[in-house]
């Protein structure tokens, strides 16, 4: 086992572990301190969050009052799409994790153009907010998630993101060319669902115990996902430490994948759902 390696979290020059954590789901597991914690002494840099996940910020604080520092670069965002509203979830954030300052704070799913509208007007909205909240050393960076291809491009070149979040697996492949325009305009790039999400992985892990061995594991979507070189993190969820070691066990010693197998992994993944 080699050891997480680093990534670049483009303009942020933050070196963030190319496999991190999703903490949407992890508040709502008994283990879930103990998840965290998992994945603070694998060597997990890059924790995932948001005001709305509930319980989440609240388990991170948790780790890091434990921890007695913050031991992973944080990740939240607001669903708000007005001025007010981000300056609060900023502080509010910043109080529920028990730190002076979060590296990351992303408008949360500005996934239609009405939102966009709304998030980027420069008097009322977001994302005056969180420029607001960065001008007073409160967010160190200022990064979006969305789940519309036609409105993706538009938001990783406003040059207003340093970061962008958004979609990418063997059974979603079409944001790999928006994953190269970031690179380009040095947007750094999270990945959410490399597992496939909707219930997918828990329908692989059921097919493995009875007796599959092909290509479509929990395994292989996160070494494809991992092998295109403009992803900056990938942040599968976990609810159990169990899960964090998979993950680990993967990130630490895999290699790219050719083209042929990505190719051959994403025609399974077309046949699953």
């Amino acid at each position: 086992m080699t050891g997480l390696r680093l990534r670049r979290l483009g303009r942020t020059h933050l070196m963030v572990t190319e496999l991190g954590l999703g903490a949407m789901d992890t508040s709502t597991s008994s283990e879930g301190q103990a998840t965290v914690e998992a994945a603070v002494d694998a060597g997990i840099n890059f924790v995932d969050s948001a005001r709305e996940y509930a319980g989440s910020e609240f388990l991170l604080g948790q780790v890091v009052r434990a921890r007695g520092a913050k031991p992973f670069h944080i990740g939240t965002k607001t669903f708000s799409h007005n001025i007010d509203g981000s300056q609060r979830d900023v502080d509010r954030s910043l109080s529920m994790l028990g730190v002076d300052r979060i590296d990351l704070y992303q408008l949360h799913d500005i996934s239609t153009q009405a939102a966009w509208d709304e998030a980027r007007d420069e008097d009322t909205g977001a994302l005056a907010g969180l420029q607001i909240a960065k001008y007073r050393g409160l967010i160190g960076h200022i990064g979006v998630s969305s789940h519309n291809l036609d409105l993706l491009p538009v938001l990783i070149t406003s040059g207003a993101f340093d970061a962008v979040m958004l979609e990418y697996s063997a059974f979603f492949p079409q944001t790999a060319e928006l994953i190269d325009l970031a690179a380009r305009h040095d947007v750094g790039v999270i990945v959410m669902r490399p597992l496939g999400g909707s219930g997918r992985t828990s329908v692989m892990r059921g097919r493995i115990a009875e007796g599959y061995d092909g290509l479509l594991t929990p395994a292989n979507l996160l070494r494809y996902v991992l092998s295109h070189p403009g992803v900056s993190t990938a942040i599968p969820g976990a609810r159990y430490p169990s899960r964090i070691h998979d993950n680990v066990r993967v990130a630490s010693d895999y290699t790219p994948m050719t083209d042929g197998e990505r190719g051959a992994i994403e025609a399974e993944a077309r046949e699953l759902y």
